[in-house]
């Protein structure tokens, strides 16, 4: 694609027009270089790491110029993404970042709006991404579609209940994470189905997943799998660091991710952390809102958790991603979107949709729903509520009661959760 300038009409008109072209692979080390400057981070590592395990997707690199010099950057990679309804083809943005000097200029929107209109164009009808910072994104259609939990547990009270499911057919070893590769592999494509927000892993992802960086004490990456009579049930990635208080043992266990596919195997896990000797704590570094734990445990308070901001989601094509996923109840509605960063989707839209499928046409009716692509990003996953924006005064119910509805039938079982960082 050429180099065409990219205008953002909310600057002004006296601002900068920047020039955004695709990048090559030749210009990977620079586009690392303005990103790691833009983020703070090493700029050794990030191309050690993508030296060892190539990931980026070169023509989907944009860079932002100013004259000859790189000064933005933003890539994607082409993903497959568990959604409502089965798994769809998705941008994941990653990469985004602008030259310390040219901040709060343009650049970013430059880039952001070319960035869509390739997405669009490569028929990808979602865009998501993993936030530096919780303040950027919305502005340009993101929404934050559900978040996680980081959960630590005293091992003094680590009880599971009672009637926790147990299968006694099941075993559980520990393994190098890589001895046993293809069956944590096997487990993950196993489980994705379960939730909304979960990426597919190629071989260069799993290569990244299992990479052992251990320093300082941190101990080495462990893999507990278990096992039943049809083969590999659940893993567990995690880390032992040794610490001693006082002449006392006080480890901790530092779990990455965690995947089954039966309760009973992540039961088997779950005790299996909780009670590693010469170990005080266990913290769990990611597990979805919902995680069972939060309700097997004996004594549920004794689980202190803190829940972040997890994956943000783009409508890029809005009829086809809203005509794209499954509802579970009837709702015809009109909205009248705001969207200036993807102009082909602001407008109004009738949306048709029951558990059979649905339709979205442009329509001249009265809407429902005034409401900004974000909103939609939030809520597309069921992960989030339309309710909460309208209470918060940022979505125009001009039909009462048309936000519930909308939830109702964009509702998700399980809430959505993404184990992969890109």
């Amino acid at each position: 694609m050429t180099g065409a300038p990219q205008h953002d009409p909310s600057r002004r008109d006296d601002a900068p027009v920047w020039t955004v072209r695709e990048g090559t692979e030749k210009d990977h080390p620079e586009a690392v270089r303005v990103f790691c400057e833009a983020l703070n981070l090493s700029v050794r590592e990030a191309l050690d790491d993508e030296r060892d395990h190539p990931i980026t997707e070169h023509d989907r690199t944009l860079l932002a110029l100013d004259g000859d010099r790189v000064i933005g950057t933003a890539l994607s990679h082409g993903f497959e993404m568990t959604a409502p309804g089965g798994p769809r083809r998705v941008a994941g943005v990653t990469g985004v970042g602008v030259w310390p000097t040219h901040r709060r200029r343009g650049v970013l929107s430059a880039l952001m709006r070319r960035q869509l209109a390739d997405v669009r164009g490569r028929g990808e009808n979602l865009a998501v991404l993993w936030a530096s910072e919780g303040g950027i994104y919305a502005r340009f259609g993101y929404g934050m579609a559900f978040r996680e939990t980081n959960a630590t547990l005293q091992r003094a009270h680590a009880r599971l209940r009672p009637d926790a499911p147990r299968d006694p057919s099941l075993t559980l070893e520990l393994a190098e994470p890589a001895e046993v590769r293809q069956e944590l592999e096997r487990v993950y494509r196993e489980a994705l189905p379960q939730r909304a927000g979960q990426i597919a892993r190629g071989a260069h992802w799993w290569s990244l997943v299992l990479k052992d960086k251990e320093a300082d004490g941190s101990g080495r990456l462990r893999a507990a799998l278990v096992r039943g009579p049809d083969g590999p049930r659940g893993y567990a990635l995690y880390r032992v660091v040794n610490r001693w208080e006082d002449g006392l043992p006080s480890g901790r266990v530092v779990v990455r991710e965690l995947a089954s596919v039966s309760t009973a195997a992540r039961v088997a896990l779950y005790e299996h952390l909780l009670d590693r000797d010469l170990t005080s704590e266990a913290v769990f570094e990611k597990l979805p809102e919902d995680d069972p734990l939060t309700v097997l445990l004996a004594d549920p308070r004794r689980l202190v958790r803190r829940d972040f901001e997890a994956l943000w989601v783009r409508l890029v094509d809005l009829p086809g991603a809203l005509s794209d996923r499954p509802y579970a109840a009837p709702v015809d509605t009109v909205l009248e979107v705001a969207d200036r960063y993807a102009p082909w989707n602001a407008g109004r839209w009738r949306l048709e949709a029951d558990t059979g499928g649905a339709r979205v046409s442009p329509t001249d009716a009265a809407p429902d729903l005034g409401l900004d692509a974000s909103h939609l990003g939030a809520a597309y996953l069921g992960g989030r509520t339309l309710t909460a924006f309208t209470e918060a005064g940022l979505l125009t119910e001009h039909t009462p009661g048309a936000a519930a509805r909308l939830d109702t039938a964009l509702h998700a079982p399980r809430a959505p959760f993404c184990g992969t960082d890109f």
